[in-house]
């Protein structure tokens, strides 16, 4: 029989071992927050750096992924190279937007890793108002992989930290 005494440290692991998973599910969304945003930064000092032949390398860069891929990730790539070209013309409003959006992703990436109630709610909200749109675009336009997952995992991440808020006591 357990010692009375020994009670409270058994309840104390129990929480910490409930509070490990919950905190490894959500460093892992952590970190693709981080993802994203290095991705964005990289993205956005490619072009910055080749954005005085951006038309001619933009180019270079469509053929040569026709040439190796072929039609893989055609509509994705062919939205990126709008996107890009539509930056092209606004550079001043193209990097506030890209610092914008890679602020957001290391402060919510941030709260995440340290376990900051705002930024669950952030991240639930942030990801969930998405999922509908990425429901309507994937059931009306031909279907796609990428798309697939990227809807998937949208959806597994609201899952997740809506799993760790609850097991929070935060809804």
């Amino acid at each position: 029989m357990a010692n009375t005494s020994d009670l409270p440290k058994v309840i104390n692991s129990t929480l910490t071992e409930v509070h490990s998973k919950s905190s490894e599910s959500i460093k892992a969304v952590a970190i693709y927050e981080i993802v994203k945003g290095v991705g964005a930064m990289l993205g956005a000092g490619a072009l910055w750096i080749w954005h005085s032949d951006f038309e001619k390398w933009l180019a270079n860069a469509h053929d040569s992924w026709q040439g190796y891929f072929g039609g893989l990730l055609a509509p994705q790539v062919e939205s990126a190279v709008q996107i890009a070209q539509n930056a092209s013309q606004n550079w001043t409003l193209f990097l506030l937007f890209i610092v914008f959006y890679i602020s957001l992703r290391f402060i919510e990436a941030y709260g995440l890793w340290q376990d900051k109630t705002w930024a669950y709610w952030f991240s639930v909200i942030g990801y969930g108002v998405f999922i509908p749109v990425e429901i309507y675009y994937f059931i009306v336009s031909p279907f796609d992989w990428f798309k697939l997952g990227i809807l998937l995992l949208n959806i597994i991440i609201v899952i997740v930290v809506y799993r760790s808020m609850k097991k929070k006591g935060l809804l």
